[in-house]
């Protein structure tokens, strides 16, 4: 593994990070590039399976699939996964799920604070309903 020194160069090798082709300061093109790597294609087959489960991990593969589409979230998800991947071979790093609840909890969590954030830059305050009310 140290032949990529970030997780950042073994997600660019594998052809799972966006590319990032600038002419003139216009971006032409940001998509991932075509490959033939079979270590990318497993990646993105772990990532289609990993969304059918109860793991953080698909938590994160379903959010994005509602949100941009299912090929950019299998993509990302094979992203995350090889940087989990990297990350262990390289530093030892062992990976504990924390479990769908958490990640829906955690993105909750995110999405409200950045509510309050914009509602106070307009000069608002939110209020959480009664319980019961929607």
């Amino acid at each position: 593994m140290s032949r990529w020194p970030t997780a950042k160069h073994f997600t660019s090798w594998l052809t799972l990070s966006p590319g990032c082709k600038i002419s003139g300061g216009k971006v032409l093109s940001s998509h991932t590039r075509k490959t033939n790597n079979r270590i990318a294609a497993h990646l993105r087959l772990a990532a289609v399976t990993v969304g059918r489960t109860s793991t953080a991990l698909g938590a994160f593969y379903r959010r994005l699939a509602a949100r941009i589409g299912k090929a950019k979230a299998v993509t990302a998800t094979a992203r995350k996964i090889a940087v989990l991947f990297y990350n262990a071979m390289r530093f030892g790093t062992a990976y504990k799920d924390p479990g769908a609840d958490h990640y829906e909890s955690r993105y909750r969590e995110r999405v409200v604070k950045q509510l309050h954030r914009r509602a106070a830059e307009f000069g608002f305050t939110l209020q959480a309903s009664p319980e019961g009310v929607s």
